[in-house]
């Protein structure tokens, strides 16, 4: 079994929040405990319990490229077009906007 993928998305550059993919399937958006800056979305208000996503979630995947941008990251890194985590980790530290995503292991109990 292929552990679960998880990222740290990060505002203004503070850690805000834990994005985990969940073992069937689905992903979940957490505000780290403690953060109290803006939050990552105008739809994802501040609050202590996750977000839960039947499909990766809409807010990561308005930052994905798209067009010859994203068929020369495909190209170059042998990835699928249908995986938005992996699209994002390679993005991650240059996005449009106040946001950086940075890959780290799910943790323990992270499911969506």
């Amino acid at each position: 079994m292929n552990p679960a993928r998880g990222a740290v998305v990060w505002q203004h550059g503070i850690p805000a929040g834990r994005l985990a993919e969940g073992a069937a399937g689905g992903w979940s958006f957490a505000y780290l405990p403690g953060y109290a800056g803006p939050p990552v979305s105008l739809a994802l208000p501040l609050r202590g319990e996750p977000y839960d996503f039947a499909a990766f979630p809409p807010f990561l995947e308005g930052l994905l490229p798209e067009g010859p941008q994203l068929e020369a990251i495909l190209r170059k890194h042998k990835i699928d077009r249908a995986d938005c985590f992996r699209q994002l980790i390679i993005v991650g530290q240059d996005v449009v906007g106040s946001l950086t995503i940075e890959e780290c292991p799910a943790e323990e109990g992270d499911a969506a």
